[in-house]
Parts: C-alpha cells; structure tokens; sequence
C-alpha cells in the first residue's frame, strides 16, 4: 500500500490486532496514511510472523486505509535478517555499522525499507479507547 501518496504517513505504535484495526480504521475513515510501528525491539519477544499476520489481518478488513507496517528490530542483526526472510517490506535496525551494511545488502536486495531512526508516535500501550485515541490523533493530519 503507500504507493502515490503524498502526504507523510503518521507513526502509530500498536500491541496487537486491536490496535492495528484502530489505526488502519481511522487512517481509512479520514484518508491519512499511517505508519504501524511495532513497539521498540519487538521483532525480540514478538517475531517477524506474529507481526505480519496481525497487519495482513487488520489490513484485510480496512482495504483503501493507506498504511506502512514497520517492525522494530533494535540492534538484533538475526531478528533483522529473519524479518527480512520472512518478507516484511519494513523494519527498523540500530546495530553496528559493519552488521547494518549487510543488513541494508539484504533489504535491497527484497526491495525492503531500513530505518534507524524511530518517529514520534501515538503509542496505544495506555490509550482505554485505541480507536478514539487514533482518531484524534490522525484528525490533527487532515489535510482537506
């Protein structure tokens, strides 16, 4: 998804299919593109699979939501290297230089995005009503 638009997707930290339907729900119903990130080193305790199938899942019920998943890897070259085998087109890594080379080989290589850097996001960790939370949050992005 993402492809042709614009504006720059917003950075939304989710948990679980509940968050990734929240956000994909109210990126769809306001016509913002979003970005869900995986909470920080997720890629550790979650994994590559679990991820993919909690954003295929929530996507599949949210077609025309414009959104980018991002799983964060921290600097864990084999949880990078599995994400990436795995397929994921996105993920976040922080480790040495001489791993992040071979790490950036391997995303160009699958036409995957690398990220270092982690944006400002909404983290649904806290918000009692995710769906509110994302609404509010991506309303203040609206362009029309």
């Amino acid at each position: 998804p993402m492809a042709g638009t614009k504006a720059r997707p917003r950075p939304i930290v989710i948990h679980g299919i509940t968050h990734a339907h929240a956000a994909l729900a109210a990126a769809r119903a306001l016509d913002v593109p979003v970005t869900l990130l995986s909470a920080p080193g997720a890629a550790a305790y979650a994994g590559a699979g679990w991820f993919d199938q909690v954003v295929k899942l929530a996507a599949a019920d949210h077609p025309g939501a414009n959104w980018l998943a991002v799983l964060d890897c921290g600097d864990r070259a084999g949880d990078a290297m599995a994400a990436l085998r795995h397929g994921l087109k996105a993920i976040r890594f922080t480790g040495k230089p001489g791993e992040r080379a071979s790490i950036e080989a391997m995303a160009r290589k699958q036409g995957a995005q690398l990220y270092k850097s982690r944006a400002q996001a909404l983290d649904l960790e806290h918000e009692p009503d995710a769906h509110a939370a994302c609404t509010e949050f991506l309303s203040s992005f609206k362009t029309s």
